[in-house]
């Protein structure tokens, strides 16, 4: 605990929280009157801590929609707790990171889904192109307190420490106005979770390493290669017995099951019958869903502010996605996606004079103008000449409305 109040950690803490920004908790307190706060009251906080009495708030529960259904609850504690958290974390962190497996590649310094995509197509073009894909039943939900804090406790002495630890994990959370205790589980949303679920996933890793297999493991997202159709039918029903037995958690059956590398996703991405990455279709789908939502007329955005929501998303994108070694079934979606953008602009335009008007400044011929008064419908002029005359590929790509291989081209 010395160690996490100390001024070094202290400001290593504060940046990192001021940086992440997010949400307030139940407090209502945002990021930016943290340092304040603090500056206020530090020495009284960090007496709590280090005489072991401070007492965490509870989170504000919200739910987000899951892509595949459902949704996720995530804990969004204060700006204070955040920070609090952070302070564990850094302390706490090199500590721990030596112990985990190198197969695990979530929420860890360094690591990245990425690695962990290359990593199971490593073992594919080595032969064992059967995936055993391993999905764990709301994992974040069910994790079991006295199993975590006792691993916890075989590295971590100071009972401080440990006390704090489990004051988080059983605080609970604000749901209409009542504080509803937490018996089992970790929030999702608090600097702290990502760490200790990698402790609480831990043993399952060393399991694996145990009987040899081939994996990667990211967060809760697990994939085993094998050789065979029968060693991977008999590696799952094995491991989902041992998950269940010793980490007392549900495969969700649903959601995992055996087949070859190319009909399962893995952390968005898939390998295909060469052994390629490339993205898999589910997130091709979720990301043109995010397509028509970002190019709907009806937002209320000037043309910039939907440029740059655009850029943001599309590089953010991107920057996880490049990894993709094929890239067709994206680049091929780029017309489509200029479409989105020209139909987005014809109707921002309102009407014929209006249309007229821009598609003038825009540098379209007088005789090319008389195509605007048609009865036709957005979609369908997005895709005339006119359009493409005003807003040419260049003319998008030089005002910034991008597309995946303008991205790829700057790399």
């Amino acid at each position: 605990m010395e160690a996490a109040v100390a001024p070094d950690n202290y400001r290593r803490a504060l940046e990192a929280v001021k940086r992440n920004q997010g949400a307030p908790g139940i407090d209502r307190m945002r990021t930016e009157e943290l340092e304040a706060h603090l500056e206020a009251h530090w020495e009284k906080i960090r007496g709590k801590l280090l005489a072991g009495t401070y007492v965490p708030t509870p989170v504000r529960r919200v739910e987000i929609p899951k892509p595949s259904g459902g949704v996720r609850k995530l804990g969004i504690p204060t700006v204070l707790d955040r920070f609090i958290q952070q302070l564990l974390l850094q302390v706490m962190t090199p500590i721990f990171e030596p112990l985990f497996s190198e197969h695990s590649y979530g929420f860890r310094p360094g690591r990245s889904a990425q690695e962990a995509v290359a990593a199971a197509q490593g073992y594919a073009q080595q032969g064992k192109d059967w995936v055993v894909d391993l999905d764990i039943a709301q994992f974040f939900d069910h994790v079991n307190h006295d199993l975590l804090m006792g691993r916890v406790a075989q590295v971590i002495r100071d009972k401080r420490v440990l006390r704090l630890i489990g004051k988080y994990l059983r605080r609970g959370a604000m749901e209409e106005g009542v504080v509803v205790a937490s018996v089992e589980g970790t929030p999702q949303g608090g600097p702290l979770s990502p760490l200790l679920a990698n402790i609480y996933l831990d043993p399952l890793d060393r399991e694996l390493e145990r009987r040899g297999h081939c994996f990667s493991r990211y967060a809760d997202d697990c994939n085993i290669y094998v050789g065979s159709q029968a060693a991977a039918e008999r590696t799952m029903a094995s491991i989902q017995g041992w998950i269940e037995k010793h980490l007392r958690l549900k495969v969700n059956t649903a959601k995992s099951g055996t087949g070859r590398v190319w009909e399962r996703k893995f952390l968005g991405f898939r390998l295909n019958r060469q052994q390629q990455v490339e993205v898999a279709p589910e997130s091709v789908e979720r990301f043109k869903a995010k397509v028509r939502v970002m190019w709907r007329a009806c937002q209320s955005r000037t043309s910039n502010q939907l440029r740059e929501a655009w850029q943001r998303y599309l590089r953010g994108w991107w920057e996880y996605f490049r990894l993709a070694e094929q890239r067709k079934p994206i680049f091929r979606l780029e017309g489509w996606i200029r479409r989105h953008i020209r139909k987005c602009f014809w109707l921002r335009w309102h009407d014929a004079e209006g249309r007229e008007n821009a598609l003038r400044r825009l540098g379209v011929h007088p005789r090319v103008l008389r195509t605007v008064r048609t009865g036709r419908g957005a979609w369908f002029m997005a895709a005339t000449s006119t359009m493409h005359s005003g807003l040419s590929n260049a003319v998008l790509r030089r005002y910034g409305f991008l597309v995946p291989s303008d991205l790829a081209a700057s790399r």
